[in-house]
């Protein structure tokens, strides 16, 4: 039967019909948390005066750049913080990241990861299992791992066991990354800041962001995060930021990490933006729209490959703290094959065929499909994932939901072709 311009068997337009009945239910709880995600962005915008020469970039070492730091100021009242600093010059959320933890820790500090064991690239910031060079263990400072519990809650009853004298941090890692589990709630959050403060308020908390903003009606900084980081290609640089990542807390400790992002004395006071600012503010203020888009197309998805067999998570009526959504396969050749069928289903590098490869920063091989207008933008729309058993593919992101179904037809499809489903 012809559907979607596609020659599809009857189970698919059976998926397909009844993921898009779920997403229709689910639409009401989107928009409202889109409607309070936005307005608090406009009021940003409209607080901190935002105007045309704001969007109007610098060169060299960027003095007296009012844009820039109007966007930092723009960007801590969103998050709900003192202070932030969003930069096109973060490689990576990695980056970000590394330089908040660089910023905040000493040597003979130590720190407790209280979500269990960090995503694969942050991993060897730290250097577990691997001392690289300049890693945090290579610099003298300890870590322990608390791992969460079976239901996914942080064992707060645990922490008195795991706190030394030294402790100067708890982590906590909001994305579930590629694990096969819940991601770590607001509320949730919000009860650990509650605890941890009451009993060991001299311990700052940083959250590992990525993924998360604006998918909840509330970010770390509204519930007493001390620190936080993430990416803009990912949800705050609405598909639009060509590269760069923020960081947001409390002052001191966005002074701390900004020197060790440029050099003490330097901090966040200069730096050329050339043409970026204007895809900056655009991006940010369009993120809450784009975020819903991903957020649709991930209900989509789950309801979609549920009915068709697969196991999801989350599933399709879950309740969300991020855009990931994953879909065990259970054998390398459909991981593969569902991945080819999402590129084909891309706007950009439709033709070309993803295979698993090495990639910087991850023990396994990754097998990563994303046909995006800018390079590894998962907020536009990616599916990837380690090669390991069960071999789940993470899917997240999405210019237009509309877009991510028809490339979960064209990874069914896929599929069907090589005998897989």
């Amino acid at each position: 039967m012809s559907y979607l311009g596609l020659d599809l068997p009857t189970n698919l337009i059976q998926a397909f019909d009844y993921a898009n009945h779920i997403l229709e239910k689910q639409n009401v709880i989107l928009q409202q948390t889109a409607e309070k995600n936005h307005y608090r962005v406009l009021e940003a915008f409209q607080k901190h005066k935002v105007s045309t020469y704001h969007l109007t970039g610098t060169t060299g070492y960027g003095l007296g750049d009012s844009g820039r730091d109007i966007l930092d100021q723009v960007t801590a009242f969103i998050m709900g913080t003192e202070s932030a600093i969003i930069r096109h010059q973060f490689v990576s959320g990695t980056h970000a990241i590394a330089s908040a933890l660089y910023g905040a820790l000493r040597p003979g500090d130590h720190f407790i990861s209280v979500t269990g064991l960090p995503y694969d690239t942050l991993q060897q910031v730290i250097g577990i299992n691997t001392k690289l060079p300049g890693s945090l263990v290579d610099l003298g400072i300890s870590f322990d791992i608390l791992p969460l519990a079976d239901n996914n809650e942080i064992q707060t009853e645990l922490i008195d066991r795991y706190v030394k004298q030294n402790t100067k941090l708890f982590i906590l890692q909001r994305s579930k990354g590629y694990e096969w589990r819940e991601s770590i709630s607001i509320s949730q959050i919000e009860k650990f800041v509650q605890y941890v403060k009451s009993k060991y308020p001299h311990i700052d908390i940083f959250v590992d962001n990525c993924y998360g903003e604006l998918v909840e009606d509330k970010e770390p900084g509204h519930i007493g995060v001390d620190l936080m980081a993430g990416s803009l290609i990912k949800n705050l640089g609405g598909t639009l930021a060509p590269t760069g990542g923020y960081i947001a807390g409390r002052a001191d400790l966005v002074q701390k990490a900004s020197n060790r992002f440029t050099a003490p004395g330097i901090s966040m006071d200069i730096g050329a933006t050339l043409d970026n600012l204007r895809l900056l503010y655009q991006g940010l203020y369009l993120s809450p729209l784009t975020v819903t888009e991903a957020l649709k197309g991930a209900i989509f998805s789950a309801a979609f490959w549920q009915k068709l067999g697969y196991e999801v998570h989350p599933e399709p009526e879950d309740l969300r703290t991020d855009i990931i959504q994953a879909i065990k396969l259970n054998s390398r050749e459909k991981m593969i094959a569902f991945c080819q069928g999402i590129q084909k289903g891309s706007p950009i590098d439709s033709h070309v065929v993803p295979f698993p490869s090495e990639m910087p920063g991850y023990k396994d091989e990754v097998i990563m499909a994303g046909g995006t207008f800018i390079q590894g933008a998962t907020s536009e729309f990616s599916a990837d994932g380690p090669i390991r058993e069960p071999f789940i593919v993470y899917m997240q992101g999405a210019i237009s939901h509309i877009y991510v179904k028809k490339a979960n037809i064209c990874a069914a499809l896929e599929l069907i072709r090589k005998g897989l489903l």
